[in-house]
């Protein structure tokens, strides 16, 4: 038996879920920076969290602050998405999993209305469409009865 043999091992998973990385005061700089211009010149902006190291603790950390508003929307497409907007009107949480619950993405956008909610210029095409149909099988229906 060798001297190792005394050491604890401890497996750990790698994953350290209560610690700060450097980069929430940076992201706060952004989004002051991105309501301003949204505000003065109505430019948009997404800030990915995916894209920089931001930990648990950092996002936990920014959505307290943020806080939550009044207008929020539960979508179902490829998998579960939820928006809702901050308590700084203008701020939006987007966050996008797959059928498992998996995180795929989690941006804030600073917008009047995020991209997701808008409805295509095709899906209004293909409504206008079905309506009109709609509305003529009504008619024929009805010209037929008399």
């Amino acid at each position: 038996m060798s001297g190792l043999d005394s050491i604890p091992v401890r497996v750990d998973d790698g994953l350290q879920k209560d610690f700060r990385t450097d980069n929430l005061a940076p992201v706060l700089r952004q989004l002051e920076q991105a309501l301003a211009d949204l505000a003065e010149t109505g430019a948009e902006s997404t800030i990915d969290l995916a894209a920089m190291p931001f930990s648990e603790r950092d996002e936990r950390e920014l959505r307290d602050l943020l806080g939550r508003g009044e207008v929020s929307a539960d979508m179902d497409a490829f998998g579960p998405t939820e928006v809702y907007e901050t308590a700084y009107s203008g701020v939006w949480f987007v966050e996008h999993r797959n059928a498992d619950q998996c995180r795929l993405t989690l941006h804030i956008e600073v917008t009047r209305m995020p991209k997701i909610l808008m409805t295509p210029q095709g899906d209004v095409v293909d409504a206008l469409a079905r309506l009109r149909a709609a509305l003529q099988q009504e008619t024929d229906s009805q010209e037929e009865v008399q």
